[in-house]
């Protein structure tokens, strides 16, 4: 892929200042973390290094990066180190993807607690899935599957939803057989995992406003009052909530190639930004409600850069999860399980010498690039004391 025009880190060097000044009381020092943490990504601010070839010489000079989950610049090497210990774990059954996403009407309210509101979205989601695939009548299996955090749409607006990659049936209750899907195209009703969805949520909330855990600002403030909560999650209760069933992937070489591309997302790629001046930003998007068709959006660069800041998680919120067997306590055993009762041997553990990244090759001739120069952060060079043959001057 080419390297993209415009970037997201140019928007901020241009209005990043002016922005901070101008929403300082609005911004959360996560935010303001990203912003400084993409304005100094890969550049001498972050220190650096510089290779040369052993073959020919050509020497290149490489800046560090931030590596801040918010930056569109950074995820490749998390996304590839990731996905390389997911290849350990996938199963030679096809894998679904479904997609839980809330009314609109609470999307005010998940974003004065976010912290709060992510995890009881992960948490009935996950309910729901479990809960379903355990009924005999639909699959009876215990059922394992990762769970990804979204909060955005194509235009950056709020859109919290979660993304479900489920393999295609599970161990029998009794651990003794692999119960496969009654259909290769079809999982777990839609319409059933939406009630108990919605059901898992609502309780939650209900909870949570019954234990205090909320807070009620602005628009939310009159939700504050017990009788206006009740109305609103009675009203809640008689919607619609929407779950929706993607075509399944396939073989496991086709979940991975969709988990390198969208496990590691952030809000936009610098690939979408068609444009940036020092007033607008434009940006690519895809109109889904009229079968994908590619659309371009210019909003006001501070505009783009308050919906891009919307999307920044709260401190230490993981947004990729497992539930079910797949759950960080139960993995390795359930899958050594779930690979027996499929009639495969347990996955071998990695050669230690696979492990070993390879040298980089020279651009120009293949050579082997070795590091002949470190440069410091800046901000560690300030702090440094000085060298004896500088004092001695």
């Amino acid at each position: 892929m080419s390297r993209p025009r415009f970037e997201v880190a140019q928007i901020v060097r241009i209005a990043g200042n002016q922005f901070r000044k101008r929403y300082r009381s609005a911004l959360t020092w996560p935010q303001v973390k990203v912003l400084n943490a993409i304005t100094r990504c890969r550049t001498p601010a972050l220190g650096g290094h510089r290779k040369r070839c052993e073959r020919c010489g050509h020497d290149t000079l490489l800046y560090h990066s931030c590596r801040n989950r918010h930056c569109p610049k950074c995820q490749t090497q998390a996304r590839n180190s990731w996905v390389e210990k997911r290849q350990q774990e996938l199963l030679p059954v096809g894998y679904f993807h479904l997609v839980f996403s809330l009314p609109h009407q609470l999307v005010p309210l998940i974003w004065q607690n976010k912290r709060v509101l992510y995890r009881l979205l992960f948490h009935a989601s996950a309910a729901a899935l479990t809960q379903v695939a355990a009924q005999p009548r639909y699959l009876g299996a215990q059922t394992g599957f990762l769970s990804i955090l979204h909060t955005w749409g194509q235009t950056l607006g709020r859109h919290p939803h979660i993304h479900c990659v489920v393999p295609g049936g599970g161990p029998s209750p009794e651990h003794d057989r692999w119960v496969h899907p009654a259909r290769s195209d079809f999982l777990l009703p839609v319409k059933k995992l939406s009630a108990v969805y919605r059901t898992q949520f609502l309780d939650g909330l209900a909870k949570a406003f019954a234990d205090k855990t909320l807070v009620f600002f602005g628009e939310c403030q009159q939700l504050a009052q017990p009788e206006r909560f009740g109305r609103f999650i009675d009203d809640l209760r008689n919607r619609d909530w929407i779950v929706y069933a993607k075509p399944p992937f396939g073989g496991p070489e086709h979940v991975l190639q969709y988990l390198a591309r969208y496990t590691h997302r952030v809000a936009i790629s610098n690939h979408r930004i068609v444009n940036v001046t020092s007033d607008e930003v434009t940006f690519r998007w895809k109109d889904y409600r009229h079968n994908s068709r590619p659309r371009t959006m210019t909003l006001a660069i501070d505009e783009f850069l308050r919906r891009f800041l919307h999307h920044v998680l709260p401190k230490g919120f993981p947004r990729i999860r497992y539930f079910g067997w797949m759950a960080n306590r139960n993995r390795a055993g359930m899958l050594d399980l779930c690979r027996r009762l499929l009639g495969h041997m347990p996955t071998p553990e990695p050669d230690s010498e696979s492990q070993n990244p390879v040298p980089e090759s020279c651009p120009l001739c293949r050579g082997v690039l070795r590091v002949v120069e470190r440069f410091i952060p800046f901000y560690l060079a300030i702090v440094q004391p000085k060298s004896p043959v500088l004092d001695s001057t």
